[in-house]
């Protein structure tokens, strides 16, 4: 069966068992925070397993797509060198709530594995919990008791946390051994007896003093590794081998031109997998959302990219490689995941931007490497410093387990307490650094909540709940509190008569913290009348609700990968980080100011509405940013249902009117695959409009001033050069061409006006006197200009008229004049040496 057929096959099995078959969850978790990346079947239901949530089936089953890369289930340093690690892989999976139960999923897995797949009977084991008597009963159905393993809680016990929902798990092992003796070897994470699949029954609660209670519903989790069972019904010793890897790995054979091996050993073999299996976590993270940057899960793709990257170096690879690899991996899993195909382009572009990158480090961080390694051999060590390994970090961009990859193939140890411990000491400079910046408050815990009342209100009274020192909480505010880029706002509090001005406003748990100029009067329990400064409001949630639209128009015109990365949203001016891997072209810039402004003259309502959490998830057109930590209900802003639906806490306008105009004032970058947008509205764009005529004004005031200047050059350089000229035509006229009796001169001069070549061809002719012609040429303003002359007693057998309409034709033009001297001109300057090499002469001599 080719791995399509299988993955199909499984579905199907369980779609005429009655199951929903689901669609799997991004890799990028919504709504989140405890996860940097799906990396289990049962992530998209961990509401239902909590007893938060429900669903309208109570049967599903589905192919998940995960990934593990970090906290316990980090699998990255196993990936390439073992033959069974990945760091994305899909987990085929169905799921019971509170439905069937132990009996059916055993028996459902068995019909699956023996009567569908037909795997061979005699090399499947299956373990259970220690005490888990009804699953051991059930497998003696199928299995012989000597092939029924008893484990403790590490192997056979699962649970979601520390408290929570668990419950005992019976694992399906498959025996590679040639003489099926793989008994002993189940669960000891070796290659010859693999385990496929894990059937989790969850039955428990943990509670918080560690004991265990029967759940009123009982649920199935389970979960296989597609790749593995592919493996194994493939008849392959390793998932690489399969038909899920090998389209990759022989299209990196073949843009290498070396040949992949099986053996675990082997440094290419090695390289091609890591770079496989790498490919796959990327284009799938960044599909459903993430990209390479500096933080979180964003650091971890970087990491990996970079892996991959210095693997490919190993290939002998110098330019980028691995997104020349995404169009296989297009054709064998697109049509199942059409995520790659409509984000085909931004995979591509994203990953040979970062790889591109990396590289122009990659090559000085290796001989950086080099020199440690020496300074290690004459100082007689084989660990490397925190020190240096945190060089290697900060100015090369090597993540640490890069460094430690180098450290082993040179059988070097890294000493990752002082990295991390360099680490944290500049996270520490950075973190004094900022508070030194922005003057932050060190505030007091307090007990007492206060409600914010400023979406409807910028003023009220309310009472004193807090005081101390220049620091007061009220039991109501109307003071908008900094939050997702939002700035917090300022206004005044009167208190017992006093006017305090507040110059900032911060959280202290669920309490608003209003810090003033100057210390209150401790009056605990009485009345405060608290006013926003409404000009500075206004003028900020401009900023914030234009700062929405632009998002969207930023994920229209250039692609849905378009993430925000940043904001700060103040009353001058609104800045936008977001993940992008090149330039925003003006072209584009133009096209997505248009857009935001024709939804701010459409005078669109903007709406806010408070949901449940869990339903906000289900209207995919709403923004959520991953890892934001949210509450059970949050606030929707929308702003045209077809246009921008975004989660946000901040102020907004009621009308997109209200934002007047908006215009980009800047874009630029701030790290690797991260841009930042400027912009201004309202009252702001006219100012700006008002400095950028002043500075017309002033620009065009100076170019007419240093035209002037330049003309004055001019005349100066023309006087110098007439001068000059009139020195040389002895010399010319010494030099010139006989012609029955009659001396021609022809040269080429460079002066800046016809006027200045008349000049010196009436100086010419003067000094000629009698039987003499002159032709004089040159460029002005991108066109031949012609000046000849004729001495008196020529100008009736040749005037000069006569003479320079003929040479005018030679140049493509024409002209004429009295004949002791005229002019002309043409615009085939490529023709001039020809008339002054012979075209004259010729014209000369036809003529006397």
């Amino acid at each position: 069966m080719t791995s399509k057929e299988i993955r199909q096959s499984f579905l199907d099995f369980f779609k005429e068992k009655d199951h929903r078959i689901v669609e799997s969850a991004p890799v990028v978790p919504h709504g989140d925070p405890t996860l940097l990346f799906t990396n289990a079947g049962m992530n998209q239901f961990k509401d239902v397993f909590l007893g938060a949530g429900s669903r309208d089936f109570k049967r599903a089953a589905d192919t998940q797509k995960c990934i593990r890369v970090s906290g316990k289930h980090n699998d990255l340093e196993e990936v390439g060198v073992d033959t069974y690690h990945h760091t994305f892989f899909e987990m085929l999976g169905n799921w019971s709530f509170g439905d069937y139960y132990k009996a059916e999923a055993i028996d459902w897995a068995w019909q699956l594995l023996h009567e569908v797949w037909k795997l061979d009977e005699t090399r499947l084991h299956a373990t259970v919990y220690r005490t888990d008597d009804e699953a051991y009963e059930i497998w003696k159905k199928y299995l012989p008791a000597e092939r029924i393993h008893r484990f403790d809680e590490k192997d056979n016990f699962w649970e979601m946390g520390e408290t929570g929902p668990c419950g005992p798990c019976s694992e399906i092992h498959y025996d590679r051994t040639p003489d099926k003796s793989g008994g002993p070897l189940v669960n000891a994470g070796v290659p010859e007896v693999i385990e496929v699949w894990n059937l989790v029954f969850i039955q428990y609660n943990r509670k918080q003093d560690g004991s265990l209670e029967p759940l009123a519903q009982k649920h199935v989790d389970t979960g296989m590794g597609f790749e593995r069972v592919c493996s194994v019904i493939q008849g392959k010793e390793s998932n690489y081998d399969t038909d899920v890897f090998m389209p990759i790995i022989n299209k990196i054979e073949e843009l290498s031109g070396k040949k992949y091996s099986t053996k675990l050993d082997d440094a290419t073999g090695i390289a091609m997998r890591v770079i496989a299996d790498h490919l796959r976590t990327l284009s799938f993270a960044i599909a459903d959302g993430a990209t390479p940057g500096n933080e979180g899960r964003s650091y971890v793709l970087r990491r990996i990219l970079r892996r991959a990257a210095r693997f490919a170096r190993n290939l002998g690879f110098k330019k980028p490689v691995i997104s020349k690899l995404f169009p296989t991996l297009l054709a064998t899993m697109g049509d199942v995941f059409p995520e790659l195909h409509s984000h085909g382009d931004s995979i591509m572009r994203i990953i040979n931007a970062e790889e591109e990158s990396f590289l122009q480090t990659l090559d000085r961080g290796l001989e950086k490497f080099e020199d440690i390694k020496k300074d290690l051999a004459s100082n007689k060590t084989q660990i490397i410093s925190g020190e240096a390994a945190f060089l290697l970090y900060d100015s090369f961009g090597f993540p640490i387990d890069l460094t430690e990859l180098l450290a082993r193939e040179s059988n070097l140890s890294v000493d990752l307490p002082a990295f991390y411990q360099n680490m944290q000491e500049q996270k520490e400079r950075s973190r004094k650094a900022r508070k030194v910046h922005s003057q932050e408050v060190e505030l007091p815990a307090i007990d007492a909540a206060t409600n914010f009342i400023g979406y409807d209100l910028l003023e009220a009274s309310s009472e004193v709940v807090f005081v101390q020192d220049n620091l007061i909480s009220l039991a109501e505010t109307p003071f908008y509190t900094e939050s997702g880029g939002q700035i917090s706002d300022l206004g005044t509090i009167t208190l017992a008569g006093e006017i305090y001005n507040i110059i900032d406003v911060k959280k202290s748990g669920a309490s608003i913290v209003h810090i003033a100029d100057r210390d209150f009067e401790p009056l605990l329990g009485a009345s405060a009348f608290a006013k926003v400064n409404s000009t500075r409001r206004r003028d900020t949630i401009r900023n914030h609700s234009a700062t929405h639209l632009l998002h969207e128009a930023l994920r229209q015109v250039l692609g849905e990968h378009v993430r925000q990365a940043g904001s700060l949203v103040t009353p001058d001016y609104l800045r936008f980080d977001f993940n992008h891997f090149e330039k925003v072209s003006e072209k584009d810039l133009l096209v997505i100011e248009k857009m935001v402004n024709d939804i701010i003259y459409k005078q669109i309502q903007v709406g806010s509405e408070v949901l449940p959490i869990e339903k906000a998830k289900e209207n995919p057109k709403i923004k959520m940013f991953f890892g934001d930590k949210y509450g059970d209900e949050v606030r929707v802003i929308t702003m045209d249902s077809k246009y921008s639906i975004e989660l946000c806490g901040g102020t907004h306008v009621a009308n997109t009117s209200e934002i007047g105009i908006f215009k980009v004032t800047s874009e630029s970058s701030i790290a690797a695959g991260v841009r930042r947008i400027e912009a201004i509205t309202g009252p702001k764009v006219y100012d700006f409009i008002l400095g950028q005529n002043n500075l017309i004004h002033t620009l065009s005031e100076d170019i007419e001033q240093l035209k002037e200047k330049n003309r004055h050059f001019e005349k100066q350089i023309s006087h110098y050069k007439l001068n000059e000229l009139n020195e040389i035509l002895p010399d010319l006229i010494s030099n010139a061409k006989e012609i029955d009796g009659v001396r021609v001169v022809v040269h080429r001069i460079d002066l800046g006006t016809m006027d200045e070549m008349r000049q010196l061809g009436e100086k010419l002719r003067d000094m000629l006197k009698t039987a003499g012609i002159g032709l004089l040429a040159g460029i002005i303003e991108n066109k031949v200009s012609l000046v000849c002359v004729a001495t008196d007693d020529l100008k009736g057998k040749a005037p000069a008229g006569k003479l320079v309409g003929e040479a005018a034709k030679i140049v493509g033009g024409g002209g004429g004049g009295k004949p002791h001297l005229a002019t002309a001109g043409g615009k085939d300057m490529e023709h001039l040496p020809e008339l002054l090499t012979s075209g004259f002469y010729e014209i000369v001599k036809a003529m006397i």
